[in-house]
């Protein structure tokens, strides 16, 4: 089976290698930067940079479609693809009755539908390992969601049907998990500098406190910290300490009257 990829950011990047790796031809990357695509292109075996979007001379049997969902009305305005293709997007919020409809009055062809959600951060300079990552899949044909099926059991061992509207509350609940996370990583490393800190003093407790996550069936019942136990006196003066920083504040002020309300129901 051929493949082609339009985008070549970072679901592209690992979820092309995967397949690759699983025996599958990719047959062509595009990109609106070429140089991006030609980046990916290089980590696989005989993959050419396709240049712009008409693709009605492809031999690819299916296409990915890994661009942001801001993009994907524009690139499937200009997309041309063969009669019978099936057009797969990988977004965790785009439903795929969205990606229909933009089908439906952008392209001529008759062409197939579906949803091939990998549920997790990608960094293109980070390896991950795909036979644990789940993917969600979904279509509204039988015979692509079974397509769609055998090349995620090639790649995962963890896959599940799973609707438009169940993905996007999983979507949601992966941004508290994931890129909220992250992002109070990235200000606690970022006040550690600010203070001459190393923040590899924080990893121990970083490590633990996702230890405890993974292994509680009650995350709010092992949080620990001075919202957990309403101590004012340490919050107030750790208000006090992030005078400088507004958006820090507002983020602490935040979280810990959140904290301090689930603690007090």
């Amino acid at each position: 089976m051929k493949i082609s990829f339009i985008g070549a950011g970072n679901v592209a990047w690992h979820l092309s290698q995967a397949l690759e790796t699983a025996n599958y031809d990719i047959e062509t990357v595009y990109s609106r930067n070429p140089s991006n695509a030609r980046a990916l292109t290089q980590q696989l075996y005989n993959a050419q940079v396709h240049r712009g979007l008409d693709f009605l001379d492809s031999n690819s049997e299916i296409f990915f479609l890994c661009v942001s969902d801001d993009a994907m009305e524009e690139v499937i305005r200009n997309l041309s693809l063969p009669s019978g293709a099936i057009l797969v997007h990988t977004s965790g919020s785009k439903t795929l009755n969205e990606l229909q409809e933009l089908v439906d009055v952008y392209l001529d062809e008759t062409i197939r539908t579906g949803v091939f959600y990998p549920l997790q951060t990608f960094t293109k300079m980070f390896h991950v390992n795909f036979s644990e990552i789940p993917i969600c899949l979904e279509s509204s044909n039988l015979d692509v969601e079974n397509l769609l099926i055998t090349l995620a059991q090639s790649i995962s061992d963890v896959t599940y049907a799973v609707n438009s509207e169940e993905r996007k509350r999983i979507h949601l609940a992966a941004v508290y998990a994931c890129n909220f996370t992250n992002h109070l990583w990235g200000i606690a490393q970022d006040l550690m500098k600010k203070n001459d800190l190393e923040f590899k003093l924080l990893e121990p407790l970083i490590k633990e406190t996702l230890r405890k996550a993974l292994e509680s069936e009650d995350i709010f019942a092992v949080q620990t910290g001075p919202a957990r136990r309403n101590d004012q006196k340490i919050i107030q003066r750790q208000i006090g300490a992030l005078k400088d920083h507004t958006g820090y504040k507002k983020i602490y002020e935040s979280i810990t009257e959140d904290i301090i309300d689930k603690n007090t129901i």
